[in-house]
């Protein structure tokens, strides 16, 4: 296939498949601009990304970063979700809040962008677990159980290796929580848990698991990535996998410019390990977040450049021989699938 013939096919399985992003910062951006006064700023901002990859749901994370923890943790979660409330009110039609596939299913029939919830780091409700009910009363259905931080949950893994103490796993309080997402009908997300808080969650809890943007350690040697047993372990129960774009996650940017062949080589390393079902996109899409107007090398950019670029992607996965049903499943229907098992 040229590569001409793959960016057509490529465009055309976008149009034709279900596409989700399962992990991006949408909701953490959008109230960052709404307390700045803007208005409407996902239908102006977002949406036109989003339709030229055809993309019919997104997974936004409620992540609350570091000065705003821990006393301003809840009210920064619940103010997201006020304004993604807002943002609906005033953009009618465009997008809406889904807390299952068949809402899902309803919002694409309609023409909209479905877009789910999903904590990244369980900060805002503090060892509270009566706290998660009300969160899941507002619609939040994903539970991405630490940041690269500890909380009352777990530890979570640094980026780069720091000086710090023993590192544990789950708490007696995220044990509570396992207990309490399953009965809620959450799912859970180990994106960001150490390995000790992993092998955790693998041992504790019985139902599938998702990393929801999390590449391979034996390709870039770094703490976010699973290792080739947990990915063997969590594609073993039902698991899915987003390929994350940063760069720093996919390969080492100091030896050369990382793009997306170097993340579809991810998606390869998963398909030898544990065949196709298990990979997904779950870009983290953070250059909007970024610097890259200050002096010096930039190790951290996003490998995909936003989700036009996706497409280009996909065309990359065709292009080394993947089927048209296997491209369907990364596009997205390996975590719809995913989210039938768990939310319904």
């Amino acid at each position: 296939m040229t590569t001409q013939d793959a960016r057509k096919r490529a465009e055309e399985l976008h149009r034709e498949s279900f596409v989700l992003d399962a992990h991006y910062d949408l909701l953490p951006l959008v109230l960052d601009r709404r307390q700045k006064g803007e208005r409407n700023v996902i239908e102006k901002e977002y949406i036109p990304a989003f339709r030229a990859a055809h993309v019919d749901a997104v997974v936004s994370s409620l992540f609350v970063s570091e000065r705003f923890l821990p006393e301003m943790g809840l009210r920064r979660a619940l103010d997201m979700i006020a304004a993604l409330y807002e943002e609906m009110a005033e953009s009618p039609g465009l997008f809406s809040l889904c807390r299952n596939t068949a809402e899902i299913a309803e919002a694409n029939a309609g023409g909209e962008v479905a877009l789910l919830l999903s904590f990244e780091g369980l900060d805002p409700i503090g060892n509270d677990l009566s706290l998660l009910r009300v969160f899941h009363e507002l619609g939040v259905r994903g539970i991405g159980l630490v940041w690269s931080r500890r909380n009352y949950v777990a530890d979570g893994c640094f980026f780069d290796p720091v000086k710090e103490g023993r590192k544990g796993g789950l708490t007696a309080f995220g044990v509570q929580v396992l207990d309490e997402a399953k009965r809620l009908g959450m799912y859970i997300d180990v994106s960001h848990l150490n390995d000790e808080g992993v092998e955790d969650v693998l041992a504790l809890y019985d139902g599938p698991v998702i990393a929801s943007h999390s590449n391979c350690r034996a390709l870039a040697p770094v703490m976010r990535n699973l290792t080739d047993d947990q990915i063997a372990r969590l594609a073993g129960r039902g698991g899915v996998m987003g390929m994350n774009a940063c760069s720093v996650f996919v390969a080492d940017p100091d030896q050369h410019t990382v793009t997306e062949r170097d993340l579809a080589d991810h998606v390869d390393h998963i398909r030898s390990l544990v065949g196709d079902g298990h990979t997904g996109f779950g870009f983290d899409f953070c250059d909007e977040m970024r610097d890259f107007s200050a002096p010096g090398p930039h190790r951290e950019y996003d490998c995909v450049k936003g989700y036009g670029a996706s497409v280009g992607f996909t065309a990359e996965l065709l292009q080394r021989g993947y089927g048209e049903d296997a491209v369907r499943g990364i596009l997205g229907g390996s975590f719809l699938g995913f989210l039938k098992k768990t939310i319904g």
